[in-house]
């Protein structure tokens, strides 16, 4: 049985990070506002998932900033001392996140079940959620949303994004031509694919009549890795890493004709504004972090190097199984790389064709 017949009153939600995973909970979160539109939504998250997220609809968003030590937990339980929530969604298996809870005043406390809980999360938590049959985060998300009761679980996503950041978006990407927009570093740089692959992609690409962009953080090293790129390309991209807040740079995403990239935030950016997206992956199994509306574009050696590490089918393993192999990445062969653009761009035309 659901745990509400009826809408509830307040709810709070709990993802601190990062930016894919909390793309992936506005899907869910905004399941819920289509059924009860009524209630309250309260949602802590992290410092930059905020600077994409603070404005979504209805949602009152409550910074967690790590920086701050213990301080920012006394700021948030002191914002929250006199709040009482029908239910508090612990959506995150990290012991920072499950401090959080014990400060916060709820009827039940909805935490992952046995399959997907760790970081000792079910210690703080009263209702386990079961997991579905998809290992997808997205499908994990989700199954909160149907615990509560909520029965249209259709992904979809609308996050608001500044007339002044869709222009600026305009402004770089011309009408003329397709655009790749290619993010090519990841949080942890052993989820990059290699320089030369990558430049590789983008002069095909430019040969096909494709404008190339690079889009990224402003890390030193996010700068560097694009200019090795850049540097080895014949047909030189246009490199905007570094000068795109998240904001803009989900307007970018917006207007751009596809994107590559690996298991990273931008991927699934993506997926919530309907762009196409080539996702490179080696470490994590796509079928659980995947691009969620385009995991017949992956381009993964997963499967194969896991179960040669393992000895093990994947049938046999964890959903979440890491594989722990640095230069991972460099398995992923450019002709396979090139082989799925030259499929998803053919499938693009021959839809805007038909349009």
């Amino acid at each position: 049985m659901p745990l509400f017949l009826r809408a509830p009153e307040a709810l709070c939600l709990i993802r601190l990070s990062a930016i894919g995973d909390c793309v992936h909970a506005v899907a869910m979160v905004q399941a819920i506002q289509r059924q009860w539109p009524q209630t309250k939504i309260t949602w802590i998250m992290g410092k930059a998932e905020a600077s994409l997220l603070h404005d979504l609809p209805g949602v009152e968003v409550i910074v967690f900033d790590k920086n701050a030590g213990f301080r920012a937990y006394t700021s948030i339980w002191k914002q929250l001392r006199d709040r009482h929530f029908d239910a508090l969604l612990h959506m995150q298996s990290a012991l920072r996140a499950s401090l959080l809870t014990l400060g916060i005043k709820a009827d039940k406390t909805l935490g992952f079940d046995q399959q997907r809980a760790g970081d000792g999360q079910s210690l703080f938590t009263n209702l386990k959620v079961p997991s579905p049959q998809s290992p997808h985060v997205l499908d994990g998300f989700m199954a909160f949303a149907a615990e509560l009761g909520v029965h249209d679980l259709t992904p979809q996503w609308h996050i608001p994004v500044a007339e002044t950041d869709n222009d600026w978006a305009k402004q770089n990407i011309s009408g003329e031509k397709p655009t790749l927009l290619i993010a090519p570093s990841a949080s942890k740089a052993y989820k990059n694919w290699t320089k030369e692959g990558y430049a590789a992609l983008a002069d095909h690409a430019a040969a096909q009549g494709f404008q190339v962009m690079l889009c990224g953080g402003p890390s030193p090293q996010e700068k560097s890795f694009a200019e090795e790129i850049s540097a080895l390309c014949q047909h030189k991209p246009v490199n905007l890493v570094g000068q795109t807040t998240l904001k803009r740079l989900l307007a970018l995403i917006k207007q751009a004709t596809l994107v590559l990239a690996p298991d990273t935030g931008p991927a699934h950016m993506a997926t919530a504004v309907g762009t196409p997206v080539i996702g490179l992956y080696a470490h994590h199994n796509p079928a659980r972090t995947g691009p969620y509306f385009c995991k017949d574009y992956v381009v993964s050696v997963y499967q194969a190097l896991i179960e040669a590490q393992t000895g093990k089918k994947m049938a046999q393993l964890a959903w979440r199984t890491r594989l722990k192999q640095a230069d991972a990445m460099r398995h992923i062969r450019i002709a396979d790389v090139k082989l799925q653009f030259d499929n998803l761009a053919a499938q693009i035309q021959e839809t805007r064709a038909h349009e």
